[in-house]
This record gives C-alpha cells, sequence and structure tokens, in this order.
C-alpha cells in the first residue's frame, strides 16, 4: 500500500561542502591540539607508555571482553525505539551512524540521513523511523547530562572531596530537570503542548527582530507534530530506550576501569570504581562541546584531568585514555564502515528489484 503522504519525510543532509571542510579544518586543530600541548600538560605520554609496557595479559582480556561487550550493547538502542526491528539491523544502523558522524566532517548531518534510509530499507515505517531516530537522539543526550549528577554522588560516596564539582551538578541536574518537565508536558497532553509551543513563541519573540530564521516562527504546529509522532513509542517504549542508553554508557565506562587498573596494576589497591566513574561521568560534558566528534579530545583532557586530580598517577591516567579512547573508537569505525558496505550491497539488490507502478507512482517489487 502506498503511504500516507502526511507522514514526514525523512531527515535532509543539506551539506555545504565549504561549511563541512571549514568545519572539519577546525575540528581537526582542536584534536591535534589537545593532545599535542593540552594532553602532555596535565598527563604524560612517556609515562604511559611505561604504564602500558607493563600490562598482563589478564588486563588485555579483561579490556577485550568489556570492548565486546560494548559494541554488544550499542545494537540495542533501535532495537528498543523501532519495535520490529531485528537486533543485528539495529546494531548496523547504530555501528553505521557511529562510523560516517565521527569519521566524516559534518557527518552529524549525512548519520541521520542514512540511519533512516537503513531503517527504511528494514521495513520501518517512516513516521516509526523518524520517532526512532529522535527518541535515540534524545535519550543519549539525556544520559549525557545525567552522568556528570551520579559522578559527583560517587565522588562524594568514594570518600573524596566533590564540593568543587556541586555547582557543576547543579548545573547539569538544573538542565536535565529543566528539559524532562518541558518533555513530560508536552507528551502528557496536547493542551500542554500547545501551551509549552506557546510560551516558546513568548521566549523567542524578543529575537525574531535580530534573527532572520525566527522571524515569523511559531512553535505550537512542531511542537504538537513532535508529541503526536513520539506519544505512542515513547509510551509504550521508554523504559527500554533508558536501559539501552544507559547500558552503552556503563559497557562504555567498564573499558575505561579495566584500563586503569590494568596499568595501576592489579596487585595493588589501586584506584576505586567510584573514583574511577567519577572521572568518566563528569567528563562526558564534553560530549556537550560540538568541536570535535564524539568528545575527541576534548572529553580526554577533562578526564585525565580529573583522575589526576583523583589521585591517579598522571601516567596510568594518561595510558587509561588512550586505551579507552582506541579501544572504544576504532573498532566502531570499522564495524560501522563494514555495516555500511553490507547495507548497501543488499540495499541495491532490493532497489533494483524495485520499479514504479504507473498509476500510483508507488515503488512495488517485482516478480
Amino acid at each position: 500500500m502506498p503511504e500516507d503522504t502526511s507522514t514526514p519525510g525523512p531527515p535532509v543532509a543539506q551539506l555545504d561542502k565549504k561549511k563541512s571542510i571549514i568545519l572539519g579544518i577546525i575540528g581537526l586543530a582542536f584534536i591535534v591540539l589537545i593532545f599535542w600541548k593540552v594532553i602532555p600538560q596535565i598527563g604524560s605520554y612517556a609515562d604511559a607508555l611505561s604504564a602500558l609496557q607493563s600490562m598482563g595479559p589478564m588486563s588485555m582480556i579483561l579490556i577485550i571482553v568489556s570492548v565486546l561487550i560494548y559494541l554488544v550493547f550499542y545494537g540495542f538502542p533501535f532495537m528498543a525505539a523501532a519495535p520490529g526491528l531485528k537486533y543485528w539491523r539495529s546494531e548496523q544502523v547504530n555501528q553505521a551512524a557511529f562510523a560516517i558522524s565521527n569519521g566524516v566532517p559534518g557527518g552529524g548531518a549525512v548519520g541521520l540521513a542514512v540511519q533512516y534510509g537503513m531503517l527504511t530499507s528494514f521495513g520501518i515505517t517512516a513516521t516509526a523511523s523518524t520517532a526512532a531516530i529522535t527518541a535515540v537522539g534524545l535519550w543519549s543526550s539525556f544520559v549525557t547530562l545525567g552522568f556528570p549528577i551520579l559522578g559527583v554522588g560517587a565522588l562524594v560516596l568514594a570518600g573524596q572531596n566533590g564540593g568543587g564539582y556541586v555547582l557543576t551538578a547543579l548545573i547539569g541536574l538544573g538542565v536535565l530537570v529543566a528539559v524532562i518537565v518541558i518533555f513530560v508536558m508536552v507528551m502528557r497532553s496536547e493542551s500542554l503542548a500547545t501551551k509549552v509551543g506557546k510560551i516558546g513563541n513568548c521566549v523567542i519573540k524578543p529575537f525574531a527582530g535580530r534573527i532572520k530564521a525566527l522571524q515569523g516562527l511559531d512553535l505550537v504546529a512542531p511542537v504538537t507534530k513532535f508529541r503526536s509522532s513520539m506519544y505512542e513509542l515513547l509510551k509504550r517504549r521508554w523504559l527500554a530506550i533508558t536501559v539501552a542508553q544507559v547500558a552503552v554508557s556503563v559497557a562504555q565506562f567498564l573499558i575505561l576501569y579495566f584500563a586503569l587498573r590494568g596499568v595501576e596494576g592489579w596487585d595493588s589497591a589501586g584506584t576505586s570504581i567510584l573514583v574511577a566513574f567519577a572521572a568518566f561521568a563528569i567528563s562526558q560534558l564534553g560530549m556537550m562541546i560540538p568541536i570535535t566528534p564524539g568528545g575527541l579530545g576534548t572529553v580526554d583532557a577533562a578526564m585525565i584531568a580529573l583522575m589526576t586530580k583523583f589521585g591517579v598517577a598522571t601516567g596510568a591516567a594518561t595510558a587509561a585514555d588512550l586505551v579507552w579512547r582506541a579501544a572504544s573508537f576504532v573498532p566502531q569505525i570499522v564495524i560501522g564502515i563494514i555495516a555500511l558496505l553490507l547495507w548497501y550491497r543488499k540495499a541495491g539488490e532490493r532497489f533494483a528489484t524495485t520499479k514504479v507502478e504507473p498509476t500510483s507512482g508507488s515503488p512495488v517489487e517485482s516478480a
């Protein structure tokens, strides 16, 4: 049956080549600057190399196992957000988008379009695909904002002085609560969604005269449309999406923890898991700085600085971060490229057997 024309269209990747090149160069410059100048001021590459050389085979096995767990968990978010989507296809969608978003300058928009294309090619409707992409993106942001709060709590439980980070936690908590309250209001009823849209109009009104993009903008329609497209999904699947997203972040932390304990040596007391988690969780705020892909460099610098501040040796902190970054970044890029190539081949075969029905204009598969 032809799809209803009222369903939302795909996220369009309107990629400005000149802008993408400039942003790519800026991002690359920041990455080089951070790893070349910033990290050596807070860590030590030489000490990191020595620490890595002392890592035993058991530590390597634990890191490999944690990486495998992380990669497995990475396939669950879209499976949770798109009912009916099989696990491997969910893994393909997330890994391919990761490879594009983190490996291509300005690849975020392209990654969204690829996610949409893959989901629809797997039989997920346009409306459900858009809702799934939105839900996964939103929940990822919720976890990123929520983890620093948990990190400060872990720091206090570990007996560390978390006073210097209380303000950060309070800011994160305030932003998270505000976002969740607005989100719940929008989801609760159409009348509340309309009120949120009207409040938004009042907020942007003073800026409309100065910002051309805001002139004539009415938020009521997009807010109510957002609610109608997301309500049924989130009503049934919000818990599954939450568990899937938290599991991904926890698995990524385990890579860091096993790397840190590996370079410190398991024969000593070493850094407690609460302190390691605090450094990992608070550093995730670097993900909110949209300069480098995946927080590359910004998160690393913050993580090393936090670990050394919490008592970890500079060499161990630097080595653990480098192992964590390589182990959680490189395999995903490789798997993402493979997933994308496999999907492209299958999609090509599928579209090759598709013809357009002259009377309706809707694609139907040929016999």
